[in-house]
This record gives C-alpha cells, sequence and structure tokens, in this order.
C-alpha cells in the first residue's frame, strides 16, 4: 500500500504518519516513512535545502520549485518507495504532489494544469494516485500553536505571509475534491485523529 497524509504547514501530518507506521509495525507489517520532500535520501534532503533555504534567500520562481519538488519526489520513489512496495511493505507518506498543487498551484501561481501534466509525465501512475489520500487541515490559530510549541524556526512556506496561508489553505478543500480524497480536522486530540485517519483505511 502507499498512503498519503496532506495538509497545510502545521496540520501535524508528520506526528500521523509515525503513529500509523507504528500501529501498521505492531501489525507485523514493513512500513516505510517518507516526508516529503526530503526522505531519507541524502540527494531528496540536498534538494530539500535548496528549497527550503536556511538563512538563505535565493528568490526562487515557483515553476523552479514545482521541478525541484518533482525531481526530489522521483528519487524517493524510485530509491525507496517503489522496492519497498514491490516487496508487499506498506509506505506513509506526509505530503505527495498534491503539496505542489496547492503551494506552487494556488499558493504561487503556477498554472494548475502544467502541474498535473508534469507530474503525470514524470512519475508513475501508482505515485499520482496512492491508495489511500488523507487530509488534515486546522485553522491558522491552531497551526501557530504548534509552530509556537514546536521550537524551531519556520521554513521558506511556513514564513510567507497570511495572504499566501489563505490561498493555500483554501485550496485544499478544492483538491480533496478533485481527487475524492478524505477530509479530517487536525484539531481535535492526536489521539482523535489518528482513529480516524485508521477508520478511513479499514474501510
Amino acid at each position: 500500500m502507499y498512503i498519503v497524509i496532506e495538509g497545510q504547514d502545521g496540520t501535524g501530518k508528520s506526528t500521523q504518519v509515525r503513529l500509523l507506521a507504528d500501529y501498521f509495525a505492531a501489525l507485523g507489517k514493513k512500513v516505510v516513512v517518507m516526508d516529503e520532500p526530503d526522505g531519507d535520501l541524502p540527494q531528496a534532503h540536498d534538494l530539500h535545502d535548496l528549497i527550503l533555504v536556511k538563512g538563505k534567500d535565493y528568490h526562487l520562481e515557483p515553476l523552479t520549485n514545482v521541478l525541484l519538488f518533482t525531481a526530489s519526489r522521483l528519487e524517493l520513489w524510485k530509491k525507496i518507495a517503489e522496492p519497498t512496495i514491490r516487496s508487499g511493505g506498506i509506505v506513509i507518506s506526509a505530503r505527495n504532489w498534491w503539496s505542489t498543487l496547492a503551494y506552487q498551484g494556488y499558493g504561487e501561481g503556477i498554472s494548475k494544469s502544467k502541474i498535473i501534466r508534469l507530474t503525470k509525465e514524470i512519475l508513475p501512475t501508482n505515485y499520482v494516485t496512492p491508495d489511500y489520500g488523507i487530509i488534515l487541515t486546522a485553522p491558522d490559530t491552531v497551526r501557530e500553536v504548534r509552530f509556537t510549541t514546536r521550537g524551531k524556526a519556520k521554513e521558506t512556506f511556513e514564513a510567507k505571509p497570511s495572504d499566501f496561508q489563505q490561498r493555500v489553505n483554501h485550496a485544499y478543500p478544492k483538491i480533496a475534491k478533485e481527487f475524492n480524497l478524505t477530509i479530517i480536522d487536525a484539531s481535535p486530540s492526536i489521539e482523535d485523529i489518528q482513529a480516524q485517519i485508521r477508520e478511513v483505511i479499514s474501510k
């Protein structure tokens, strides 16, 4: 299986991915966790640092961001996800290409049809259409509290102004409708959210 938990920054994706991985591991399943766009892969991590620059501002063009994110995904898929799935394992990813649709499409103004076309040309169908896709949503107030308690500086897109964040926030329900994804409110407790995610997958 290939499972994606998607959503805006600060919705708790990584936490829920780890909990779901622990759940499957306890059932005796082989599980690999990916955290796009870097994951546990040096070349993808270097691409991540180029896009989400730390202490620098390269003013990358939005289309450059699309291309770099797509390149990182191709590396992660071919080197980590595809071999795991082929051997009967489960891949659980925090984010996939829907993030680029939200952030670079709705947020930065790149044509959504261009992003879709580019993604489908470069990445295989089983990446583009995961077995399960879940989107976590949360109000700005909840997300800001999580940024504060996280204890580290915001990265490039996390630090963009509120009008950008609103465009991204409004993008996710549209993406969910277009690609038939499940939306879960990420405001309740971590345990409650995890229970909802497991219920979706058990169906």
